[in-house]
């Protein structure tokens, strides 16, 4: 079994979107869940492997959530647009 962590700066970002956004955000953390724990993947999970251990899942068309994958947890980084996902993936 998985774990989940929230990183300070994940919940930073995710309280700055608008309420809609912020709906999405949670619906697509909960369908990554779904698929970590019984491995079924939901359309529109939008998962896709960035770097090393990084990974997102979209929550529409212009925002992502950006977690690592750090053995049997799930850290979630940031969400944020695809310009700000890149922006931190620079300073890893």
């Amino acid at each position: 079994m998985r774990k989940y962590e929230r990183k300070p700066g994940f919940d930073a970002t995710l309280s700055k979107l608008a309420p809609v956004r912020k709906t999405k955000a949670r619906e697509s953390i909960r369908k990554l869940v779904v698929f970590f724990e019984t491995g079924e993947r939901t359309a529109g999970l939008g998962l896709k492997k960035l770097q090393k251990d990084y990974w997102e899942i979209r929550t529409d068309l212009k925002d992502r959530i950006l977690f690592r994958l750090k053995g049997d947890t799930v850290e979630f980084i940031i969400a944020g647009n695809h310009n700000e996902i890149k922006r931190y993936l620079k300073n890893v």
